[in-house]
């Protein structure tokens, strides 16, 4: 008579592996199709004495810009980078974020970091401004 001694360590092992596997304690909730930010990135200004209304002196569009999105305990949820129309969409569930830009080589310092509140079935717009120095 053949007897498995291994089977149930086996067994055992395997139901391990197979719960680390699963999530990593932090939940990572699914967004409603069409909930997120739009995410716009510019910079300005782009004339040294700007007049009101003057086409020419419009802010930028920032290309690859890389923008953080962190929920209300600090823990990134998503990174996205902006396209060369210095635009990005990002997918999130409803609640409460922090929209964080990151520094852009050739501008004066780094765009203000900021909150913003998703709605469920919007995407919500932001816009990241960063300074050119031009005064």
């Amino acid at each position: 008579m053949k007897t498995y001694r291994l089977a149930g360590p086996l067994i055992a092992v395997l139901a391990l592996v197979i719960a680390a596997c699963g999530t990593s304690g932090a939940p990572s909730p699914a967004a409603d199709p069409g909930t997120g930010l739009a995410i716009g990135a510019e910079a300005g200004p782009t004339c040294p004495v700007e007049q009101p209304g003057d086409p020419a002196c419009k802010a930028r569009p920032v290309a690859g810009a890389t923008v953080i999105v962190v929920d209300r305990q600090g823990t990134t949820v998503a990174t996205a980078v902006t396209d060369p129309e210095g635009l990005a969409t990002v997918a999130l569930p409803a609640g409460e974020y922090v929209v964080q830009p990151q520094p852009v080589q050739g501008m004066m310092g780094t765009a203000e970091q900021q909150p913003v509140a998703v709605v469920a079935g919007t995407m919500t717009p932001v816009t990241v401004a960063y300074d050119t120095g031009i005064r």
